[in-house]
């Protein structure tokens, strides 16, 4: 939200500063997050790295000083702003219901409820669903869905639990950065590096070369098993409607395509999402991934 925020108000021609603790987009590729943040500063977004606020003041102007610290330097340092919005986190309210009275087992340090696969709770009549259980992810359609599973489950319709791997997302900063599966992160720690083959490619949207906008942070990339099937472990899109791009694929790697099957599906073009089923460079190779021609 921080980042999609600070796009948007940057680009209606305010001076927008973004305060980061630690790293962008965390729980993201963060090869991808850094193209974002890239972009965002190459249009005049500013941002304060592994820096955390430790106390805001209003001004008799009005305006409001903010004191931060810097992490890495270990300095202190200050600056005014006409608004401050925190954008840390959400914090489900649990602690008002009482749970625990009826043996409703809760997370102590960040307050969501414990369910199972099931998403029952601690006590099995009482369930939960949404941004409020834990390990879950804050993502509105995945509730929605798993809202009509267990309703079907409740009432005899169905058997068929919520499937939480796989979900597509997108961040709907100026330029959009869409993903489905794992990050390059993630298959590395569950398959090792040598089990993991990713294909990439740098692209030039077609909407953008009349404009002659820089394109150098149009990016995506697909994360691979090594095994001979090389089935879809992640796709990460960075790029115009990147969202709708993300959406069509994820139906195919929900299903456990493979990089061959993907290499036979015929593209699109002239879009973006062609190229995804053009993808042929791997970084093992060092080979230059940037894409020339039609």
């Amino acid at each position: 939200v921080s980042l999609e925020c600070a796009g948007f108000l940057t680009g209606i021609g305010l001076d927008t500063t973004v305060m980061m603790r630690s790293i962008p987009l965390r729980g993201f590729d963060q090869q991808m997050a850094s193209l974002v943040t890239e972009h965002m500063e190459s249009y005049g977004t500013k941002f304060l790295k592994r820096c955390f606020p430790t106390k805001v003041e209003k001004l008799q102007n009005n305006r409001l000083q903010v004191t931060w610290k810097n992490t890495d330097l270990g300095t202190e340092e200050t600056d005014s702003f006409d608004t401050v919005m925190w954008a840390v986190g959400r914090a489900p309210d649990t602690k008002t219901l009482n749970l625990e009275t009826i043996g409703v087992k809760i997370n102590s340090e960040t307050g969501k409820i414990i369910v199972g696969a099931s998403e029952a709770t601690s006590v099995p009549h009482i369930y939960a669903i949404g941004d409020i259980t834990e390990g879950r992810p804050e993502l509105t359609p995945t509730a929605i869905a798993a809202g009509k599973l267990l309703a079907q489950r409740l009432f005899g319709q169905s058997s068929e639990l919520m499937d939480y791997d796989n979900v597509p997302t997108t961040v709907f900063t100026p330029l959009e950065y869409g993903c489905v599966g794992l990050s390059e992160e993630a298959a590395v720690q569950c398959h090792g590096s040598d089990n993991i083959e990713v294909y990439h490619a740098y692209y030039k949207p077609l909407e953008f070369t009349v404009a002659e906008r820089d394109a150098t942070q149009c990016y995506m990339k697909m994360v691979c098993l090594r095994e001979r099937e090389q089935r879809i472990l992640g796709l990460h899109f960075i790029g115009p409607n990147a969202g709708e791009v993300i959406q069509g694929f994820a139906l195919g790697i929900k299903c456990g395509a493979t990089y061959p099957q993907l290499m036979k599906t015929v593209g699109i073009h002239p879009t973006c999402a062609e190229e995804v089923t053009k993808l042929h460079i791997t970084k093992r190779s060092g080979l230059d991934a940037t894409v020339t021609g039609c």
